[in-house]
């Protein structure tokens, strides 16, 4: 695979910027491991073109819902439906081309380059008649440049830093160029400057190109800013779900998290901001 040049001006023709708007939905949905069940009978429709946030305490199931959705854990009961077909039975290089996944640990393959690994995102798009091409290129730069990570394209994923080998990663989902695109904790290893590009970056892909994102985050109130949908989970279970200000109530976070808060308008953009209270700083 060539390495990218930088220039990323020229938008690629075979692939349009205007979204699919699949459908992705969850009816009656149990998950788990082993016998263990994590997510138990679960009903969610994801919102095409939105950006939809899951949310929770640890282990209320959130990661194990987006390895169903992605369908790399199979139902213990229930569906997840693409388009009203069980996806289940689509075949995996078709699903690859609507759904991408960013797991929240992914692992790269030994003395892999970074070019190569982003490149990688491209492979759902090759078939017997269409092979590596210059909109490739171009497309792989492009993820590239977004996500800053031009100036590593030489480089070994394994000489990189945490917070740089993760904006790796989500350059090659960005490569992949899904109409439905889920990051399991995209933020993960980054500092409070990088979370926030990264999710800008999220923002204007949601806003420009009509990709539907659905994302883990832990943080509450990056959370309440960037989603349109909120969703809380608690048990593997949804609690509560629709738009942050409607959803990210005191009562809610007190279910949800057992964490007792005020929660304010957030003086930049007015979304809900939810500020703990301590042992330590008064009684609410």
């Amino acid at each position: 695979m060539p390495q990218p040049t930088g220039q990323t001006t020229a938008q690629p023709a075979a692939e349009s910027a205007a979204s699919a708007r699949h459908a992705l939905t969850a009816t009656g949905l149990s998950l788990g491991y082993d016998g263990t069940r994590i997510v138990d009978n679960l009903d969610l429709a994801i919102e095409p073109g939105a950006i939809t946030v899951i949310v929770g305490a640890n282990a209320s199931g959130k990661s194990t819902l987006l390895r169903g959705l992605a369908r790399l854990l199979p139902p213990q009961a229930g569906t997840v439906t693409l388009d009203g077909r069980n996806i289940a039975g689509l075949p995996s290089r078709q699903v690859a081309t609507v759904v991408g996944l960013l797991p929240q640990q992914p692992i790269a393959p030994e003395g892999i380059g970074v070019a190569d690994l982003v490149g990688r995102g491209r492979y759902p798009h090759q078939g017997w008649f269409r092979h590596w091409s210059s909109t490739d290129d171009a497309i792989v730069a492009q993820a590239m440049a977004a996500t800053q990570t031009l100036e590593l394209a030489s480089r070994r994923m394994e000489e990189l830093s945490g917070g740089q080998r993760q904006r790796v990663w989500i350059a090659m989902a960005l490569a992949q160029k899904p109409d439905i695109l889920l990051l399991d904790e995209p933020t993960t290893f980054l500092d409070v400057t990088h979370q926030v590009e990264v999710l800008d970056l999220l923002h204007e892909l949601n806003h420009e190109q009509g990709t539907t994102v659905v994302m883990v985050l832990h943080d509450l109130n990056l959370a309440a800013r960037y989603a349109d949908r909120l969703v809380v989970m608690r048990h593997g279970r949804v609690i509560a779900e629709g738009p942050p200000a409607e959803v990210l109530t005191e009562a809610v976070v007190l279910e949800a998290f057992g964490l007792t808060a005020r929660v304010i308008a957030d003086p930049v953009c007015g979304s809900p901001l939810v500020v703990p209270i301590g042992r330590f700083h008064g009684s609410p």
